[in-house]
């Protein structure tokens, strides 16, 4: 690319942070309006026909699949004061926690909302729909996010499957914005420690493809929503007061790759289960430690029938460090980038597409 070009070359403008150590890159420029009379229309665009957004900012030379994108659009709901597509190396999730708490913290950094001391309430639309957020602020700093999860419930409960090299497993099924399958980590024999991860990730992987090959799984209103993509290893659940307990956990969401996080949809999994069994009831919370020690804290609020499913409503609070400000350059001449599926989304970018 000659100098000129590169001058000239189209920029997408981000803001990196974390939740819990799971790497969020937020797009807040760069990007052209997506057509779609909803936030869940624009995501199914972008899945259909601009993946290269996804594949450009997540995998090398820009990205790593550990990571995850959320695009900032406007939102189609009046209620809300911004919209967000969630791109994961998996694909697009209409729902993700610690996602979630990044989007809230970017739109508060950026102004798009205007910080206020103290709490403050505002709504993001999601592909899955509205999310209610509250933001606490302390001289000028986000402290913390609060969000809704979405209400969870178990589909399976201790069902047995035999996986190869592993044995016979035990593992429940929630779904809590995707689908989890729910294994406890002493049986399998893990501490859920760092030196772990990468047996802990194998391990995983087996048990999804035993489970993926065996069954699929449908949601009581959005139908097959494809085939089993995650699975959460539970530690041991401690009782530190009487409404809120504490556990160890990870989640595994692709072959190689172990949140950094214990997710915010993972956190909402185990809500669900433990309201399954009747160890917690509504105003309890349970925090989920990560093999990095971080966490994530889960409010069990509320429950609701759904045909043949006791719902779990539920909060999910944790905290989004912003990393960096930067512009990435889209330079197509570059033999490691892949711009098909990104042309026609860039901003002043029309004749190249």
């Amino acid at each position: 690319m000659s100098p000129t070009a590169q001058r000239d070359a189209p920029l997408i403008r981000l803001i990196d942070t974390h939740a819990g150590g799971d790497v969020s890159r937020i797009v807040i420029g760069g990007i052209t309006p997506l057509p779609g009379s909803t936030v869940r229309q624009q995501m199914e665009y972008l899945r259909d026909d601009a993946d290269g957004l996804r594949q450009l900012l997540l995998f090398e030379p820009h990205g790593i699949p550990e990571m995850s994108v959320d695009l900032i659009v406007p939102a189609t709901d009046p209620a809300a004061a911004a919209g967000y597509i969630i791109m994961e190396v998996m694909g697009y999730p209409i729902y993700s926690g610690s996602n979630t708490i990044c989007t809230a913290t970017a739109v508060l950094e950026t102004g798009i909302v205007p910080k206020q001391e103290g709490l403050q309430h505002f709504t993001l639309e999601a592909p899955a729909g509205l999310v209610k957020i509250e933001a606490r602020v302390e001289n000028g700093v986000v402290e913390s996010i609060t969000c809704e999860g979405l209400p969870s419930y178990i589909d399976t409960y201790r069902e047995r499957i035999h996986v190869p090299s592993i044995g016979d497993v035990t593992y429940s099924i929630a779904y809590s914005g995707g689908f989890y399958a729910l294994v406890d980590a002493a049986e399998l024999g893990f501490s859920l420690t760092r030196d772990e991860e990468r047996a802990l990730a194998d391990c995983a992987h087996r048990i999804v493809e035993a489970i993926q090959a065996e069954r699929g799984f449908s949601h009581y209103t959005l139908g097959d929503v494809g085939p089993l993509p995650f699975l959460h290893f539970m530690g041991p659940v401690e009782r530190v007061a009487d409404d809120f307990y504490r556990s160890r956990s990870t989640t595994y969401v692709h072959p190689g790759v172990i949140c950094r996080s214990t997710t915010g949809t993972g956190t909402s999994a185990r809500l669900a289960l433990m309201h399954h069994e009747g160890r917690i009831t509504p105003g309890d919370k349970l925090e989920t430690v990560s093999l990095r020690e971080t966490g994530f804290i889960g409010e069990f609020t509320a429950t609701h029938q759904q045909g043949a499913h006791r719902v779990v409503e539920n909060t999910i609070t944790g905290k989004s460090y912003v990393l960096a400000h930067s512009d990435i350059v889209v330079n197509c001449d570059d033999p490691m980038v892949q711009c098909n599926g990104l042309h026609h989304i860039l901003a002043g970018n029309e004749k190249a597409a």
